[in-house]
């Protein structure tokens, strides 16, 4: 294995860098994270304009396939043809689709829309991350990737006002269009960064390997938002979705052994400190995805918090997740340690997370919410960690090849959290009292007013049992959390 590139700088930085390189980053950045939270709020006008309740979910869907599957395509390009380019291209088409999407007279139109407007953002991130492996040396790169993350964590939770606020003043359309001058100033700023290395364009792009990705992330991305609404008629689904996901899976592997230019940076793969990093972001995104799923039902449903309530307690977790991966950052960058902060910080978020399931019930709905702050704030420390990993591993050739490798498991990782959780939560409460289950699928969909129809003595035990199937939700993020603190403490590279 050839030396990791902390070992052989390959560029002197210029003067003045934070103002080269974060600006310009953190507009796209900020897009991709908040676009699925904004348009989460404005899924309910998107119904009534029209009227197709049951297949909404594929608003969702649809872009986070897309997304997916772009993020590797978008590392492999930007290495080949320059980062930089990629990226301006990726932007363009994200507001080109926003713009669809503003304007789409229809409800199949607007899906395509999104899918497009998921192309477009499944480069903004991934290729945000290789620009910074680009321009920034490997010792400073860790603040600098503090700030990225940040700035993700800021995007999501700023998303549902941003989008509720557009949505009631000027419609679900306004939603779509506010991205396209945000966009046009990202591009300003994107112009100003210096256009970088290119790499080798030996081999040309994989185009049948983005197919066969394709095959795999669809089936599996389908499958796992229907586990959590596992009944005994849905299995035979399930099961076929399976093996889709297996046969797409293999084919891919064996297509991308024998491709010249491989989408997917397999070889890598078999460094253990990689290998560890990719786990530890797909640990990183279920978990956090996983909480931000559920806790606003639990706030509501167990607590008695309103919808606005709800996501006022939520600020000081995404408060402390944003300012941790700051803070990790800034100690990467001074001391030059890794691994030591998430196999620290993951056990401190894992210990939070079980004081959760034992006194949830117990505590005051502040005190529930700064629990979740002590958690997060070292919850932060995972994505930095194997950001900085598998770019210092893979060497300046392959930084976006490797920065997508993470983002991808980030993204998979998310969508398994969420489904495992959800998963947990309705079969707890399916072994406890089926009507339970029942009456929350209907909060879930349309919301804990449902309640208001059921008796106070049932409201009660209802909430009990809620609370008490919330136990197995919490334990389950913990799980995630001490995956991650088993990677990185075992991380072979664990200084910069």
């Amino acid at each position: 294995m050839s030396a990791p590139e902390t070992s052989r700088p390959y560029f002197t930085p210029p003067p003045h860098l934070f103002r080269l390189v974060v600006p310009p980053l953190i507009l796209p950045v900020f897009l991709a994270s908040a676009d699925a939270t904004v348009v989460a709020t404005a899924l309910p006008a998107i119904a009534a304009s029209f009227d197709e309740v049951e297949h909404l979910s594929w608003i969702v869907i649809a872009n986070l396939i897309a997304a997916t599957v772009a993020a590797p395509a978008y590392g492999r390009l930007g290495d080949t043809f320059g980062r930089r380019r990629m990226m301006l291209i990726a932007l363009c088409i994200f507001m080109t689709a926003s713009g669809l999407c503003a304007l789409a007279p229809s409800f199949p139109l607007l899906l395509g829309a999104r899918a497009l407007q998921g192309f477009g953002s499944g480069g903004l991130m991934t290729l945000a991350q290789a620009l910074v492996g680009e321009h920034v040396p490997p010792r400073q790169r860790a603040s600098y990737q503090g700030y990225l993350s940040a700035n993700i964590v800021a995007g999501s939770t700023i998303g549902p006002v941003m989008g509720g606020f557009l949505t009631q003043a000027w419609g679900w359309r306004a939603v779509f269009l506010g991205y396209i001058p945000v966009g046009l100033v990202a591009l300003l700023l994107l112009a100003r960064l210096p256009p970088g290395a290119r790499g080798r364009s030996a081999g040309g792009f994989d185009a049948f390997g983005m197919v066969l990705l394709s095959a795999f992330v669809v089936p599996l991305l389908l499958m796992v938002s229907q586990v959590q609404k596992l009944t005994t008629a849905a299995l035979p689904g399930l099961g076929a979705l399976l093996l889709l996901t297996g046969a797409g899976l293999a084919a891919l592997l064996r297509q991308q052994r024998r491709a010249a230019a491989p989408l997917l940076a397999l070889p890598l793969l078999r460094i253990p400190a990689f290998w560890r990093s990719t786990v530890m972001g797909a640990c990183s995104g279920a978990s956090l995805t996983a909480l931000m799923t559920f806790l606003p039902i639990y706030l509501q449903v167990v607590t008695g918090a309103s919808a606005g309530q709800s996501g006022l307690l939520l600020i000081p977790l995404t408060g402390a997740v944003s300012f941790g991966s700051v803070l990790t950052g800034w100690l990467i960058s001074r001391t030059g340690r890794t691994a030591i902060f998430p196999a620290v910080g993951l056990a401190i978020t894992a210990a939070s997370l079980v004081c959760l399931a034992v006194w949830a019930p117990l505590l005051s709905r502040v005190q529930l919410s700064w629990l979740l702050a002590i958690g997060g704030l070292t919850q932060g420390s995972s994505m930095i960690t194997a950001q900085i990993t598998v770019q210092a591993v893979a060497g300046p050739r392959q930084l976006g090849a490797a920065s997508a490798s993470v983002m991808l498991s980030r993204s998979l990782g998310s969508a398994f959290g969420a489904a495992t959780a959800g998963a947990v939560l309705f079969g707890l409460l399916s072994a406890m009292d089926p009507a339970t289950a029942n009456l929350f699928s209907e909060m879930v969909r349309h919301g804990p007013g449902v309640m208001d129809h059921v008796s106070a003595g049932q409201q009660a035990l209802v909430q009990s049992q809620i609370a008490g199937a919330f136990r197995g939700v919490f334990l389950t993020v913990a799980c995630f959390s001490c995956a991650i603190v088993a990677c990185a403490a075992t991380l072979p590279l664990r200084r910069l």
